[in-house]
């Protein structure tokens, strides 16, 4: 089975494995509550930023990384 965006290159985009879950997860959940306000029209949650065929929030959380509509912001000490 291929993964489609490789994984390869979406580590090179976030840095480490670590930061690609972390992110990716993150940016799904916001994806799929998303969703699930759209019929209440609360509209508290960012629409997802690239058009896709997936239906999984996940698949599209991962097309945004690879297309760098989402990025890690580094944290100031």
């Amino acid at each position: 089975m291929m993964v489609e965006p490789p994984i390869g290159e979406l580590v090179e985009k976030t840095g480490t494995r670590f930061g690609l879950v972390v992110l990716s997860a993150r940016r799904a959940r916001q994806i799929n509550a998303y969703f699930n306000e759209l019929g209440a029209g609360l509209g508290g949650y960012i629409p997802p930023q690239v058009h896709s065929l997936a239906r999984k929030p996940l698949s599209i959380a991962l097309e945004e990384i690879i297309e760098d509509k989402v990025v890690i912001a580094p944290v100031e000490e």
